[in-house]
């Protein structure tokens, strides 16, 4: 939560969820995604950052493989703004111009400009 001007929290619009943690199957990945989706939705969130891993391990690299297949379909269809790919997410690409003006926050984020393909950022 962030901190108003008067001292009160006001709600975050960026939330961060975790796609690999506990090692999950890519469906299951993608079936927490999707819920994460409709959950950021409904707490008012204009970004979601998923971290999916890039593949070290040899079970991330699907997860984002496979998110990011999921994640332009629901583009297609409308159903999600667009999104930001973590090794895109920098101050010299316009669609991360584009995100600072909806979601403020996103200016801080440890990532930016840090190329990091085991991160994706969503715009709802």
């Amino acid at each position: 939560m962030a901190t108003n001007m008067a001292g009160g929290k006001t709600k975050s619009l960026l939330r961060e969820v975790n796609l690999e943690a506990g090692k999950p199957l890519v469906d299951q990945a993608i079936k927490r995604l999707t819920f994460e989706l409709s959950h950021s939705r409904a707490l008012g969130c204009t970004v979601l950052k998923i971290i999916h891993g890039y593949g070290s391990s040899g079970t991330g690299g699907r997860i984002r493989t496979e998110s990011r297949k999921y994640l332009s379909r629901l583009r297609e269809q409308g159903k999600i703004q667009d999104f930001i790919r973590g090794e895109d997410f920098s101050i010299f690409q316009e669609s991360t111009r584009r995100a600072f003006l909806r979601c403020g926050e996103l200016r801080q984020d440890h990532d930016l400009d840090r190329y990091n393909n085991g991160v994706t950022f969503i715009l709802l």
